[in-house]
């Protein structure tokens, strides 16, 4: 009885779609939280759980990209902010996102960089409270891997940006569609070495974006050393009938980008 029992658990195991490994990263307990939390929350005690499902991978293929999936689970929540913080990073706090109205349900995708093994949480912020979930990621060096282009190429073109729109092309202007936004920057991290003279790179990252669709906003992001290079968000929003999209963006050198992008290319 025992052994059938056992072969049939197995059996069960298996016949689990891969996405199912997603449940065997849920956040662990560590000091470091414990140092970060005061800074982020003060006094507050964030609520496990909550209106937002963070996905990311249990074991990353590419620890400088890696995957950060933001989910609406209750779509009556009214999600104001969330920060995404990686713990073990060298600057944890890797992006505060702020969300219009036509944001909602929330379902946005970013890239990040994890430098060693790490909880990757996200404080949900509503008018109601605050809180907190994530995932462990098994991942390292992200922050000190070498660039895809050496520094001329990369600030040859930099603040280009792309438009890509996802789903039916057909649909009403005013549907729920889907996009994604990419924007050439190398985000240095301060961390990376030139890989001719070996001196590192000063940081140059991508601090504040915004996203508009006429006099709608979409989303704002504050981000630091810890987005990757070539920063891509993809997300889904209510289209207001616009269009185009706005862009705006500045860096820690003083940069500043801003593109109209036409809702034409789709995926």
């Amino acid at each position: 009885m025992a052994y059938a029992f056992r072969t049939a658990a197995i059996l069960a195991l298996l016949a689990m779609p891969v996405w199912a490994e997603g449940i065997q990263n849920p956040l662990t307990d560590g000091p470091t939280w414990d140092d970060l939390r005061f800074d982020l929350v003060g006094e507050t005690v964030p609520i496990d759980g909550g209106p937002l499902l963070v996905e990311a991978p249990y074991r990353a293929h590419d620890a400088a990209t890696v995957p950060v999936i933001l989910r609406q689970t209750d779509p009556t929540a009214v999600i104001t902010h969330a920060t995404v913080v990686i713990d073990e990073n060298p600057a944890p706090v890797a992006a505060e996102l702020s969300f219009g109205p036509a944001m909602s349900p929330i379902d946005f995708e970013l890239r990040v960089r994890v430098n060693q093994y790490s909880n990757v949480r996200v404080l949900t912020q509503t008018p109601e409270a605050t809180y907190m979930t994530g995932r462990f990621v098994k991942a390292s060096g992200g922050c000190s891997a070498p660039a895809s282009r050496d520094p001329d190429q990369a600030l040859a073109g930099l603040g280009q940006m792309k438009l890509r729109m996802f789903g039916d092309a057909t649909q009403q202007s005013t549907a729920r569609r889907e996009a994604q936004i990419m924007l050439r920057h190398p985000n240095y991290s301060g961390l990376q070495r030139n890989q001719i003279t070996q001196l590192f790179i000063p940081a140059h990252f991508i601090d504040h974006l915004e996203v508009w669709q006429g006099d709608d906003l979409l989303f704002t992001m504050d981000g630091g050393i810890s987005i990757s290079e070539n920063p891509v968000f993809r997300f889904s929003y209510m289209d207001n009938g616009v269009p185009a999209l706005t862009v705006k963006a500045t860096d820690t050198e003083g940069n500043a980008f801003e593109q109209v992008l036409a809702k034409t290319a789709e995926g």
